[in-house]
């Protein structure tokens, strides 16, 4: 049997703790079923992050440099409405195909109005430094047009929703949304 390094076994807490956040958010999470989900003790995984709001501050850091990894990939070599198409379709594959993914995203914008309501204004400044370098990367091969960065992040947060509450492609809901927003299948006027 093969050892992991601690950053493998880091990076293996991170995933497991993005599926658990995903599911039970952060306060409704307990690290024990995150070390459960790994294979390792509750004193191992403090060893490896000093409490569960580092381990959910990682998975942060991790769901959202995933996210400007998609749309680095999506957008390279692209400008203007290429571009927005492109990370368009990606995003939508991303949260139609991995609804964890999705999940985790939502959890995170939840959690931070429910620690800043609480006077924990760390997980906010986090989510909104990771959300920053998010519009930067759109911004750039949106040709740094603000309405249509704004644009771009709007739908996708309406995209969020929408797959959340589990309307189907080609529901009625989905004709607002610009093209590359539309995600294929379904019948139309569902």
């Amino acid at each position: 049997m093969v050892r992991m390094s601690a950053e493998e076994r880091r990076e293996s807490v991170i995933r497991a703790a993005a599926q658990e956040f995903a599911r039970g958010g952060y306060y409704g999470t307990s690290t024990e079923a995150i070390a459960k989900q790994v294979g390792v003790s509750q004193p191992y995984l403090f060893r490896l992050f000093p409490g569960k709001k580092a381990i959910f501050l990682a998975t942060v850091q991790w769901c959202m440099n995933d996210l400007i990894r998609v749309f680095e990939e999506a957008s390279d070599g692209l400008h203007g409405e290429e571009a927005l198409r492109a990370m368009g379709d990606a995003y939508i594959r991303i949260v139609t195909e991995d609804p964890e993914r999705l999940l985790m995203q939502m959890q995170m914008y939840v959690t931070v109005a429910a620690a800043e309501q609480a006077g924990d204004h760390e997980l906010g400044e986090a989510v909104r430094a990771g959300w920053m370098r998010l519009w930067d990367t759109v911004h750039r091969p949106l040709g740094g047009d603000a309405g249509e960065t704004t644009n771009f992040m709007a739908y996708g947060m309406l995209i969020n929703s929408l797959v959340a509450m589990g309307f189907p492609p080609g529901h009625r809901v989905w004709e607002g949304c610009y093209p590359a927003a539309r995600p294929e299948g379904g019948a139309a006027g569902e």
